[in-house]
């Protein structure tokens, strides 16, 4: 991918979440620019809705949350429910959209914690600090920036969560090296993104859907697992959870940070 390239894949990505936070605050279904809000989801080019956004959050957690954010929810699966978040710790959301996981983080770690969400697009920063205003957080701070560069210090978070985000990113690599970066030793990931089946090629992985979809751009199994390894991590794992196209799944990664680097 070209650095030009690159650039306006990044700017469709924006493009495509700015409408989406803009369709919450004003009311309008979905989160799309079209009415497709039907058995075929506007979150991944016919993927099945189920796979995606608010279906994958218990009842009791989307009751704890406002409205806004349940209805921005535009993820794959539930990085809270597999991060085991403890009390007094510090997290961070890549790609933290309308700011539904980085309340339910902010709830888990409590007074004593902090919960950063990071996002690129303003549209969505402004929506999620609405809604954790609405939802009484006040350890929770929303940071503008692309999860390639992270604009935090080294060795300052305990745990990173994302919800398919990373499979958005244009240089993936870096993304992995960062999460080397901000992670303390010891700590930990618990990521739910897309994933491939390593029989996949790049050009197949791009023909099962487009980029803004979270298909297209999906790391595989074996270079995730490799990529997290070179970035100092390990007891990597890489679990998928339910199929969204051929050969791509919803996927759970975990990994530890080495305490030895």
């Amino acid at each position: 991918m070209t650095m030009q390239s690159a650039e306006e894949v990044r700017e469709q990505v924006r493009q495509r979440y700015a409408e989406s936070a803009r369709a919450v605050e004003e009311g309008r279904p979905c989160g799309c620019d079209t009415d497709c809000c039907g058995e075929e989801c506007c979150n991944g080019d016919g993927v099945a809705e189920a796979d995606f956004g608010e279906a994958l959050y218990s009842v009791d957690e989307r009751g704890e949350l406002p409205e806004a954010a349940v209805l921005a929810s535009l993820g794959c699966g539930n990085p809270t429910a597999v991060a085991g978040l403890r009390e007094g710790e510090v997290v961070l959301d890549l790609g933290s959209g309308g700011g539904i996981d980085v309340i339910l983080s902010a709830k888990r770690v409590g007074p004593a914690g902090i919960a950063y969400g990071l996002d690129m697009t303003e549209e969505m920063l402004a929506l999620a600090r609405r809604t954790a205003g609405e939802a009484g957080i006040s350890n929770a701070i929303f940071l503008k920036g692309v999860i390639e560069q992270v604009p935090l210090p080294a060795a300052s978070v305990d745990v990173v969560i994302s919800n398919c985000v990373i499979n958005l990113a244009v240089d993936k690599p870096a993304v992995l090296t960062e999460l080397g970066r901000v992670v303390k030793p010891g700590g930990r990931i618990g990521i739910s993104d897309v994933v491939a089946e390593d029989r996949l090629s790049p050009a197949e992985r791009a023909e099962r859907g487009s980029y803004v979809g979270c298909i297209a751009g999906a790391l595989s199994k074996g270079e995730y697992e490799q990529g997290l390894l070179a970035a100092g991590f390990e007891d990597v794992s890489v679990e998928f959870t339910h199929e969204v196209a051929d050969g791509m799944h919803g996927a759970i990664v975990r990994a530890v940070r080495s305490a030895r680097s």
